[in-house]
C-alpha cells in the first residue's frame, strides 16, 4: 500500500466529490432555485384566495432570492460541512450503529430500553385522554373517523424522534470529546451520527404505526410510503439545528436545560395531542402553528397512514418548510465552522 491510498481517520474522500468547483456548485444551486421559483409562481390553486396565493408566492421567491444570494456570497463556509459528510459517509455509518449499540450495551434488557419509555408514553397519554377525556374519535381529511389512539400515535411517533435526535445531536461533541480533540478527525459528522442511531429507534415506531392504522382499518396504501419522505424531512431539519446547537453547547452549557424547556412547551404547541382544525377554528391563529415546521411533519405522518393525500398537495406548507430548512442548515454550517476552531481550546 502507497502512501496515495493510506487513508486517516475520517480523511476518506470520493473523486472529485471535495474538488467541485465554486462555479458549478452555485450554477447548480441557482438552477434549482430558478425552477423552484417558476414552479411556485406558475402554480395555480382555483378554490383558494387569489390575494393570499400571491401574497405567498412573493414571500416565497423573496425568500428563494435571499437564499441564493446568501448561499452565493458564503460558498466556501456553506460547503464545507455537507462535503464532509458526503466524504466520510461509510464512516459515519459504522460509528452510528456502535453508537446505537453501545447506549445500551451494560443493561440486561438492552435495546428494549430504547421502545420502553416511548410506548409508556403513548400508553400513558392514550389513558388519559381517551378513557378520562373521553376523546374517542378524530375526524380525517377525507371525512372518516379515526380512532384517537391512532391520531396520538402519529403525532408523536416523529416527536419522540425529533426530542431524541436533537437532544443526542447537541450534545454529540461533548459525549465524543476524545474525538474532537484529534487533528485529523473530521467533527463534523458527530451531530449526524447521534441522529442516525435515533434513526434506528423510530423505523421500529414507525411500522408500529402503520400497524395501529392497518388494525384499525387503513390498509397500507402508496400514501404509506410518503412516510420516508416525512423522515427525510425531519431528519434534515434536525441535523439543521443540531449543526447551530451542538457548537453552542461547546461554549454555552446551559444550552440543553433550555431545549429541554423549549422541547416541553413544543410539544404542546404542535398539533400532537390536538387536532387543529377543531381546537383553533381562527385561520390566523392556524396560520402561526403552521410556523413551526413540526405541523408540517406531524401532519405529514397523518396523511400517510389515514388521510390520502400526496405530499406535493400541500404545496405552500413544503415550500416553507424546505425554505426554513435550508436557511437554518446554512447558518448551523456558518456556526459549526466558525467555532470548531475553538472546540479543542473549550473541552
Amino acid at each position: 500500500m502507497n502512501n496515495k491510498e493510506k487513508t486517516t481517520l475520517g480523511q476518506r474522500r470520493l473523486p472529485g466529490i471535495g474538488k467541485l468547483p465554486k462555479w458549478a456548485g452555485i450554477t447548480i444551486f441557482l438552477a434549482c432555485a430558478v425552477a423552484l421559483a417558476l414552479i411556485i409562481v406558475l402554480h395555480y390553486n382555483p378554490g383558494a384566495d387569489q390575494e393570499t396565493e400571491r401574497l405567498k408566492k412573493i414571500c416565497a421567491c423573496t425568500l428563494i432570492a435571499l437564499s441564493c444570494a446568501v448561499f452565493s456570497v458564503y460558498y466556501d463556509r456553506v460547503m464545507v460541512v455537507p462535503l464532509e459528510l458526503w466524504n466520510n459517509r461509510q464512516l459515519i455509518w459504522q460509528m452510528s450503529v456502535n453508537d446505537f449499540k453501545k447506549r445500551y450495551a451494560g443493561s440486561y434488557l438492552g435495546a428494549v430500553w430504547a421502545f420502553t419509555q416511548p410506548v409508556v408514553t403513548v400508553l400513558m397519554y392514550w389513558f388519559v385522554f381517551e378513557k378520562i377525556f373521553g376523546m374517542k374519535t378524530e375526524i380525517a381529511g377525507r371525512g372518516l373517523d379515526v380512532p384517537y389512539v391512532v391520531f396520538l400515535m402519529a403525532g408523536l411517533v416523529p416527536w419522540f424522534y425529533f426530542t431524541e435526535g436533537l437532544s443526542n445531536g447537541t450534545t454529540s461533541l461533548l459525549e465524543y470529546t476524545y474525538l474532537v480533540k484529534k487533528v485529523v478527525f473530521k467533527i463534523s459528522i458527530l451531530p449526524l451520527i447521534k441522529i442516525i442511531a435515533a434513526t434506528f429507534t423510530h423505523l421500529f415506531f414507525c411500522l408500529l404505526l402503520v400497524g395501529a392504522g392497518w388494525i384499525a382499518g387503513f390498509t397500507p396504501s402508496l400514501y404509506t410510503l410518503q412516510i420516508f419522505y416525512y423522515m427525510f424531512c425531519e431528519f434534515m431539519l434536525m441535523l439543521a439545528i443540531s449543526f447551530a446547537t451542538s457548537a453552542i453547547q461547546v461554549f454555552f452549557r446551559d444550552l440543553m436545560q433550555i431545549i429541554n424547556i423549549c422541547l416541553q412547551i413544543g410539544q404542546w404547541a404542535t398539533p400532537i395531542l390536538w387536532n387543529l382544525d377543531s381546537v383553533v377554528p381562527d385561520w390566523r391563529m392556524q396560520w402561526i402553528i403552521k410556523l413551526n415546521p413540526m405541523t408540517y411533519i406531524v401532519n405529514g405522518y397523518r396523511s400517510c397512514i389515514y388521510e390520502e393525500r400526496w405530499f406535493f398537495e400541500h404545496f405552500y406548507s413544503s415550500t416553507y418548510f424546505w425554505i426554513v430548512v435550508v436557511g437554518i442548515f446554512c447558518i448551523g454550517s456558518l456556526v459549526f465552522k466558525r467555532s470548531k476552531i475553538h472546540f479543542a481550546d473549550v473541552l
